[in-house]
């Protein structure tokens, strides 16, 4: 399995926090996702999606339970060693895109592999840009760009490293339907092409059907059926 999770609990303080009350975000989750599968966590707006996202990704801490992302158990590593995992084997998309607006769509694509000390940056990053169909959008910085573009890119950054895992957070929230349709079709010929485990969290019915298995998120519990 690329990912093994074991009874994952994560409790946060409740909004009166002086009564010492804690709140149940999940409950005892229990899941395992094979290599190259393509799972979408869907659930009402609260219900802890996010929150399994960024705990699956190491991101976040569990109150209890474990996880294990690509062989490795976060549970027994500092920050440091989940951030050099996540840079070796993980790739994101979000919702609102997070490219970094100094930069050049270009230079955004690039910055994963600079920070791997890459010799191939550059090159690397102008093929990805090109296959996503942004060859003549290279030095537009992301306010040039429109929403779709600026996914695009991000699209076009994840899978740069060719990540073991790819995790995207609601990857068509910002988008018109026309535009979500082009992206959602985007990322699943990338993901076939690269051979990527994908992991979504959607409220897109659209793009959670596309998905080998669709996984609901209710009050903290995951219905793994």
């Amino acid at each position: 399995m690329v990912i093994s999770v074991n009874n994952l609990t994560k409790q946060v303080p409740a909004l009166d926090s002086s009564s010492g009350t804690m709140l149940d975000i999940l409950k005892g989750v229990n899941l395992e996702i094979k290599p190259a599968e393509t799972i979408a966590i869907v659930g009402a707006s609260g219900s802890g999606k996010s929150t399994l996202l960024g705990l699956l990704a190491g991101l976040d801490q569990a109150s209890s339970g474990e996880v294990i992302l690509a062989g490795q158990s976060l549970n027994k590593m500092d920050e440091d060693g989940r951030a050099a995992l996540r840079g070796e084997k993980v790739g994101f998309v979000f919702q609102s895109f997070q490219l970094l607006a100094g930069l050049t769509a270009l230079e955004n694509v690039m910055l994963p592999l600079e920070l791997q000390s890459k010799s191939s940056a550059r090159d690397d990053a102008v093929a990805l840009l090109t296959r996503v169909g942004l060859a003549e959008r290279l030095q537009h910085y992301p306010k040039q760009l429109s929403g779709g573009e600026q996914q695009r890119v991000a699209i076009a950054r994840a899978f740069v490293t060719a990540p073991t895992i790819l995790f995207a957070d609601e990857p068509t929230g910002n988008l018109d339907k026309v535009t979500s349709k082009n992206i959602i079709d985007l990322l699943f010929e990338m993901n076939r092409e690269k051979k990527t485990t994908l992991v979504i969290v959607t409220h897109d019915e659209n793009l959670a059907q596309k998905c080998e298995r669709c996984l609901l998120l209710e009050n903290g519990v995951l219905n793994n059926d």
